[in-house]
C-alpha cells in the first residue's frame, strides 16, 4: 500500500467526528446518523481510487454521506419504514446544571435542524456546522453557489425564528 492511501484512510478516520455531526444534521437520529457514516466510508474506501489526491477530502467524503443517507431514505420510503425516533435516555450521564442547560439548548438546535426542508439542513449543516465555505459546500452539494446562498439564507432565517433568537 503506498503512503499516500495509507495518509487518506488516516485522514477519513479524522473527519469521522465531522461526518456523524453532518449525518446527524440529514437524519434527526444518532443511530441513522452512526448507519449513515458507517456506509459512506464503506464506500470511500472501496472508492479510493476516485478521490483525487489535492482536492478536498472532507467535501468528497460529505457527498458520499449526503448520497448514503438519500439511497437509504428512499430504500426507507420503498420499505415503508418509520425513521427510528430518539433514543430514550439520552442524557443519562450528564450531570452539573451547566452542561444540563448547553445539552438541552443543543438538543433545541437539533430539533430546529430537523424541521428544516432538507436543502437547506444540508446547507446550513455544512457551512454553519462543519464551517465549509460556500463553494466548498455547493461543490459537496452539486449545487451553484447562488443556490447555496439563498438555501442557506432561508435556513439561518428560519432558525432565528423557531429558535426565538429573530427581532
Amino acid at each position: 500500500m503506498t503512503s499516500a492511501a495509507e495518509q487518506t484512510r488516516s485522514d477519513i478516520v479524522a473527519m469521522l467526528p465531522r461526518l456523524r455531526r453532518f449525518a446527524r444534521a440529514l437524519t434527526g437520529s444518532l443511530a441513522d446518523a452512526d448507519d449513515i457514516v458507517q456506509i459512506a466510508v464503506e464506500r470511500a474506501l472501496m472508492r479510493m481510487d476516485q478521490y483525487q489526491q489535492g482536492t478536498r477530502l472532507d467535501s468528497w467524503l460529505f457527498s458520499i454521506t449526503r448520497n448514503a443517507w438519500i439511497d437509504e431514505a428512499r430504500s426507507r420510503t420503498r420499505r415503508g419504514k418509520v425513521f427510528a425516533p430518539a433514543e430514550a435516555g439520552e442524557q443519562v450521564g450528564y450531570g452539573g446544571e451547566a452542561e444540563v442547560h448547553t445539552k438541552l439548548e443543543a438538543d433545541d438546535v437539533w430539533t430546529a435542524m430537523r424541521k428544516l426542508p432538507e436543502d437547506q439542513r444540508e446547507a446550513v449543516a455544512l457551512v454553519c456546522v462543519e464551517g465549509l465555505a460556500y463553494r466548498e459546500a455547493a461543490d459537496a452539494l452539486g449545487i451553484p453557489i447562488g443556490t447555496l446562498t439563498s438555501r442557506l439564507a432561508r435556513g439561518r432565517e428560519t432558525l432565528q425564528v423557531m429558535l426565538g433568537g429573530a427581532r
